[in-house]
């Protein structure tokens, strides 16, 4: 997303941009650049009757780099960008830097342009960045066919169970025929579990790990930690445990022969917090079981490329559903509104109220996660105000039918 807004910026104050620079994620420790996932070469293509864009910073301005200043302040660097900030601020503010050195180096940049006043060009640029300019290198796009193809094409019944065979299906027509699947992003790691504040069943233990976990990456500046858990739940502030998300599953209608793929890093508790998730629905799959460790070596501990191959199969599955929103939960949701896609977005709080009511039974539970979901299968959504246009692409980008 904010390489969607650099591109509108750079066309907003008609500059050249360089290839963006990736911050390392001090969670998730990944230092992928951006030609390390998306096609650079796709990417300016597509981009090139719209702004100039380079791939690498011209030699002429290696002195404006963060290399050759070290701890100096860079005249040329602007760091005060506030939060949605307005294309006017950007030409009052960045466009005089520009005008004076030739380069102007914009840093924090996530969130840094508004949603709201921006001239139809720039939306429907921002539109196109996202959901045509912006596609995976072929490593991460060859590896999400194979898994695709895997969960439509399954082992046929004459080939030995538990043995793990790995081979070209696009040509395949096993006598089942083509499969549907689901994707389901769990998105239940240690990070999002502490971040959340919540209790996840694991005692004392648990809570005191996580708060240390909180302090160590958030210095505890955490503002669900002020809340109970009764209160966060019925708030629809916590994630989804697996357990949850396979009852919410059970009650839409999925049984035991929907096929489930798991789009996750790593999930808090191991593969002993999925077993009841996999006990409801046994055709469970991920990256692992579908792939071979020679495949999945070119990603392998690179969380950006991972999250690209599930985000990947994640557009081309029948159906959507995230455990809890978030940053993949929202992009996901616009791309496949875009693409008129089926998306179940779960009601976080009515579901939050549910799970803490201990005394309802399985046919109240279903009756009324059913009707609480009736209007949240991937409906359109018209943007509001302030709201994401990478969520909610309609009316910005989408052509009224």
């Amino acid at each position: 997303m904010g390489i969607c807004d650099a591109v509108a910026v750079a066309k907003i104050l008609n500059a050249t941009l360089v290839i963006p620079y990736l911050e390392v994620n001090s969670v998730w420790q990944d230092s992928s650049t951006f030609l390390d996932i998306f096609d650079v070469d796709h990417f300016i293509n597509v981009l090139k009757d719209e702004v100039s864009i380079v791939k690498e910073l011209p030699d002429e301005f290696f002195w404006s780099t963060r290399e050759y200043y070290a701890t100096a302040i860079r005249a040329n660097r602007i760091k005060t960008t506030p939060i949605h900030a307005s294309a006017n601020w950007y030409i009052d503010n960045v466009l005089p830097v520009l005008e004076s050195y030739g380069i102007a180096a914009i840093a924090p940049f996530s969130h840094r342009l508004s949603f709201d006043n921006m001239p139809k060009d720039i939306q429907r640029l921002r539109c196109k960045v996202n959901f045509q300019a912006l596609v995976f290198v072929p490593r991460i796009r060859e590896l999400g066919d194979a898994l695709i193809n895997r969960l439509r094409y399954p082992p046929g019944d004459d080939e030995v169970a538990g043995t793990k065979h790995f081979k070209d299906v696009s040509n395949a027509k096993h006598k089942q025929g083509t499969g549907n699947f689901v994707v389901l992003h769990l998105r239940f790691d240690k990070d999002m579990a502490a971040h959340s504040a919540c209790d996840f069943g694991g005692g004392k233990a648990e809570k005191l790990a996580l708060a240390k976990y909180r302090q160590v990456i958030w210095q505890g500046r955490v503002l669900n930690s002020q809340f109970t858990d009764e209160e966060l739940r019925s708030q629809g502030r916590c994630p989804l445990t697996p357990e949850e998300i396979g009852l919410l599953l059970a009650a839409l209608g999925f049984d035991n022969t929907t096929r489930l793929y798991l789009a996750s890093h790593k999930v808090y508790g191991g593969e002993a917090r999925i077993l009841t998730l996999r006990s409801l629905f046994p055709l469970l799959e991920n990256k692992k079981s579908l792939s071979s460790s020679e495949e999945r070596a070119s990603i392998k501990g690179k969380a950006s490329l991972l999250a690209a191959v599930d985000y990947y199969v994640g557009m081309h599955s029948d159906i959507f559903i995230s455990a809890s929103p978030g940053n993949m939960h929202n992009a996901m949701v616009g791309h496949r509104t875009y693409q008129n896609l089926k998306t179940i977005r779960p009601n976080m709080a009515l579901l939050g109220q549910l799970f803490l009511n201990k005394s309802l039974t399985w046919p109240e539970f279903q009756e009324t996660v059913v009707e609480g979901h009736k209007n949240r299968h991937g409906q359109i959504r018209l943007r509001k105000s302030e709201q994401s246009i990478y969520t909610y692409p309609a009316p910005d980008c989408m052509c009224n039918a």
